[in-house]
């Protein structure tokens, strides 16, 4: 099984809602709800991240 290294955002405050991301494994990124971390892992492909993360930044995703 694929261990990921989650790390949280600098950007987070203690008791707020976040995401944690897991960069560590080649050809995938794991994000997971932080309050949740047993919870479920949703995996992308890097450029499915790279995307996502572009359209946030451009205003295109609420």
């Amino acid at each position: 099984m694929t261990t990921f290294v989650f790390r949280k955002s600098s950007y987070s405050g203690g008791e707020e809602e976040c995401v944690e991301v897991a960069t560590n494994v080649p050809g995938a990124v794991a994000v997971r709800d932080s309050k949740d971390p047993g919870g479920r892992i949703l995996r992308f492909t890097p450029a499915a991240w790279g995307d996502f993360r572009a359209a946030l930044a451009e205003g295109l995703v609420d």
